[in-house]
C-alpha cells in the first residue's frame, strides 16, 4: 500500500477518516492525497466560467487552500508524506479520476451518523465512489483514535465472480494483521443446506489457493439469519469485528443489500468500518 486518498469537505467525519488513513500510512510507510472537491455555487459545466465569477472562484479556492494548510499541519500527520489536491469537479466524478491519475491504492471516506449513512447508500457520491472505485474504499462512521484490524469479516457468496476482488481482500488482511472470519449468510430466500454451504466455502478457498497464494489465518462460517443485512450485523457483533469487508458490482451486487429495501437495522447499528471492492 503506497498511496491512500482521503476526500475532504473539512466535516468532522471527514477527520475522523483522515485519522483512520494517518494511522494506516504510518504502519505501511504510505503517502496520504488529501482532495478537496471544490463545488461553486451556482456552478455549471466549465468551473472556470464567465468572468464575473472569477473573484468568487479565488475567493473559495483561496479558503479551501487554507483549510488543507490547516488539515496538513495537525498532529497525527506529523511525519507522514502528505500532499494536497483541490479539483473543480463534482465530488464523485473528481474522486474517481484523481484516484486513477494518481495510482492511489486505498480511499478512506467518512459517512455522517444514521441519516447520513443512509444517505452514503443511496445516491449519494460515496455510494457511487463504492459502486465504481477500482481499488478498496474503507468507510468511516465514527472517531477511531485507534483503529484496530484484529478481526475482519468478509460476507460473501463465495460465486466464482468473487476470486478476483478476494485477492486484494486478502491482502488487505495480511498488510492488517487480521484474522480474516469468512462468513456466507443463509436466508430463509437463499437457504442452502449446511453441507452445500460449506462445500461451496471450500471449493472457493481451494480454488483461489490454488491460483493464487496460500491464505493463512483465516475460518469459515455459515449464519442463519432472517436476510443478509441482519446477518451480517449480528455475526460481525458475535465475534466483535473490527472491520466488515464486502464487493459490490452496481445494482444487482452492494446496492442489492443497500438501496431503499435496506433494513433500519443496518442503517442505525452499522457502526463498524467497512471495506468494499468492485467485482
Amino acid at each position: 500500500m503506497r498511496r491512500i486518498l482521503v476526500p475532504t469537505d473539512f466535516s468532522k467525519h471527514a477527520e475522523y477518516a483522515l485519522r483512520v488513513a494517518a494511522q494506516i500510512a504510518r504502519a505501511n510507510d504510505a503517502e496520504i492525497i488529501l482532495l478537496h472537491m471544490l463545488e461553486l455555487p451556482h456552478q455549471g459545466t466549465d468551473a472556470i466560467g464567465a468572468g464575473s465569477d472569477i473573484p468568487e472562484i479565488m475567493f473559495f479556492k483561496n479558503k479551501a487552500i487554507s483549510n488543507l494548510d490547516n488539515l496538513m499541519d495537525v498532529d497525527y500527520l506529523s511525519g507522514i508524506n502528505v500532499s494536497k489536491i483541490i479539483q473543480f469537479e463534482k465530488a464523485f466524478d473528481g474522486i474517481i479520476s484523481v484516484s486513477k491519475k494518481n495510482n492511489v491504492d486505498f480511499i478512506v471516506m467518512g459517512s455522517h451518523g444514521a441519516s447520513g449513512f443512509q444517505e452514503l447508500f443511496i445516491g449519494s457520491n460515496t455510494e457511487k465512489v463504492v459502486r465504481t472505485s477500482d481499488v478498496p474504499v474503507l468507510v468511516i462512521k465514527n472517531d477511531t483514535p485507534q483503529f484496530k484490524t484484529d478481526t475482519f469479516v468478509f460476507a460473501s457468496d463465495f460465486s466464482d465472480e468473487i476470486k478476483k476482488p478476494f485477492r486484494k481482500i486478502a491482502e488487505l488482511a495480511k498488510i492488517f494483521k487480521s484474522r480474516l472470519r469468512l462468513v456466507m449468510i443463509n436466508t430463509p430466500n437463499t437457504f442452502k443446506p449446511t453441507h452445500v454451504a460449506e462445500k461451496m466455502m471450500a471449493d472457493f478457498i481451494s480454488d483461489f489457493t490454488k491460483e493464487n497464494f496460500a491464505l493463512e489465518n483465516y475460518s469459515t462460517h455459515i449464519y442463519n439469519d432472517t436476510n443478509v443485512e441482519k446477518g451480517i450485523l449480528n455475526f460481525a457483533n458475535v465475534f466483535d469485528a473490527d472491520l466488515i469487508g464486502m464487493c459490490t458490482h452496481g445494482r444487482t451486487g452492494f446496492a442489492h443489500f443497500f438501496n431503499g429495501s435496506i433494513s433500519e437495522d443496518l442503517v442505525n447499528h452499522a457502526v463498524r468500518p467497512v471495506i468494499t471492492l468492485k467485482i
